[in-house]
């Protein structure tokens, strides 16, 4: 029988594969800014935090943080040479104006439709939505990361989101630590499955609509 881990290294190593250098990328808080840790040297990626940075490299080596180098999330960044800092208006000039070509979001559910759930649980405190909503509507492709299953062991793919949504019909990609979705024709098409997961082990635990691409195969990582 095969047990579900949590494996978020996973995701962030598949999504650095989507780029293949010269696009403005903009990676949200939490697990999405892993993915700047995996993207391969030789690929010239623009990485974009709405606060007003671009230019982002990987994550600080530690004890070489520089306190007022943060990004969105308050998080240590580091900044490559030809990186820019400007304001929140020039920032969200860029999101709104259509120039970021992939944002990458972390959820709480996103569903078949495309629709995306990631600021708010009934009965907790709401940080606030925050550029979740600019970016999904600005950027050419929206990729939902997430965690396949909550602690629950309930899926966070489901046929139709119960949280509040912050965007509808968005969501083109969706990669979890079991596989690669695409989000097509109402139904979340499997495209890549995760080792030591399988197709039937992915539509049996995940609680939507699932179709194998007719290219479906396993991932190389």
């Amino acid at each position: 029988m095969i047990e579900y881990h949590e494996n978020k290294e996973i995701i962030a190593r598949r999504i650095a594969r989507f780029f293949h250098g010269g696009e403005v990328v903009n990676l949200g808080i939490g697990l999405p800014t892993l993915v700047a840790n995996f993207i391969p040297k030789d690929k010239t990626v623009i990485l974009q935090s709405e606060n007003g940075l671009i230019g982002l490299g990987p994550a600080p080596e530690p004890g070489k943080a520089h306190k007022d180098l943060t990004n969105a999330g308050f998080m240590p960044v580091t900044i490559l040479p030809g990186g820019a800092f400007f304001d929140s208006a020039t920032s969200f000039g860029i999101i709104r104006g259509g120039h970021v070509d992939y944002t990458v979001l972390g959820v709480l559910e996103v569903d078949q439709e495309g629709n995306l759930a990631n600021y708010k649980i009934p009965g907790r405190m709401v940080p606030g939505m925050g550029g979740a909503m600019d970016l999904v509507a600005g950027s050419r492709i929206v990729i939902a990361a997430t965690t396949h299953c909550e602690k629950s062991g309930a899926s966070k793919l489901k046929r139709r989101c119960t949280l509040p949504l912050t965007a509808a019909k968005e969501v083109d990609i969706v990669v979890t630590d079991v596989g690669y979705f695409k989000v097509e024709g109402g139904v979340f098409v499997l495209k890549e499955w995760f080792e030591p997961y399988t197709p039937e082990w992915i539509k049996e635990h995940t609680d939507a609509d699932i179709v194998l691409a007719p290219d479906c195969r396993k991932a190389e990582l």
